[in-house]
């Protein structure tokens, strides 16, 4: 709502500035969205203009076993490494948050290096890694992997979410009794389950999105659909890609709706509990 005291000048760089970020919007989102138009075309090319409207290349996708091999180890993969991304973040957040000691600066720079890191070198470290021992190519290098890759995220969000904490919700429950397992399974975990529940989606989508530490570390059974992918591109453009990318978008517009539920859920209960 604009003020009534607002000079034309200001009311200028007020719909200016909206016209501007509406642009910068579009010209990122617009590159992405062009593909889905390409996943209904009939012919075999993926160039405008459209030939026609066909699903031809999504009844190729759910009936090729080189594409459903491929989605299915990435619904093996990525809920497994979440799991474990979701567990280990949530408790190094909790204690990194609760605890004071020298060197927690370091420590929490340690664990979210993997942010930071080029994949590429992840990559590189963790076959040099697991080669000598023989997990190179098979699906528990790839879960852990892929944890490591998802912990920085769930760090943080239960990060902030303890920022707000009231800890002495779990002091009264530890004198009506309550063993500290109890207390966090009963008050703290509820209250900052939004916090962890977005760090699991963001750890899900960079394990079910990540490419480069698979080719290093997946063998022939252990191909993902982003490895397909891009093996496709590689080797053979079909417009079968095209429609794998516009599952692949329709899957990250439904976890962004989810991220904005849980974070207007974390609000609402932030505020019950402050009342």
């Amino acid at each position: 709502m604009l003020s009534p005291y607002m000079s034309p000048v200001e009311r200028a760089w007020h719909y200016g500035l909206r016209l501007l970020c509406g642009l910068v919007l579009l010209f990122l989102v617009l590159p992405i969205l062009v593909i889905v138009p390409l996943s209904f075309n009939s012919g075999t090319f993926l160039i405008y203009p459209m030939q026609g409207f066909s699903m031809r290349w999504y009844e190729d996708f759910f009936g090729s076993a080189g594409w459903m091999r491929a989605l299915k180890n990435s619904m093996i993969i990525a809920p497994a490494a979440t799991v474990l991304a979701m567990i280990l973040g949530t408790l190094a957040a909790i204690g990194l948050t609760r605890s004071e000691f020298r060197g927690k600066a370091l420590v929490m720079s340690l664990l979210i290096s993997p942010m930071v890191v080029p994949v590429v070198i992840v990559g590189v470290a963790s076959y040099l890694f697991f080669a000598p021992l023989g997990l190179a190519n098979g699906y528990l290098s790839l879960i852990v992997v892929h944890a490591v890759l998802g912990v920085p995220f769930v760090i943080i969000t239960v990060s902030a979410t303890l920022q707000g904490f009231n800890y002495n919700l779990v002091r009264a429950a530890a004198s009506l009794g309550a063993s500290p397992i109890t207390a966090f399974r009963r008050v703290t975990l509820p209250l900052i389950a939004p916090g962890v529940i977005s760090g699991a989606l963001f750890a899900f989508a960079t394990s079910f999105d990540e490419v480069v530490v698979t080719l290093f570390l997946a063998g022939p059974e252990q191909v993902t659909l982003p490895r397909q992918m891009f093996s496709g591109i590689r080797e053979n453009l079909s417009p079968t890609i095209a429609a794998a990318a516009t599952l692949l978008i329709g899957f990250s517009i439904l976890l962004l709706l989810t991220l904005e539920w849980l974070r207007g859920r974390s609000e609402k209960l932030r505020t019950q509990v402050n009342e």
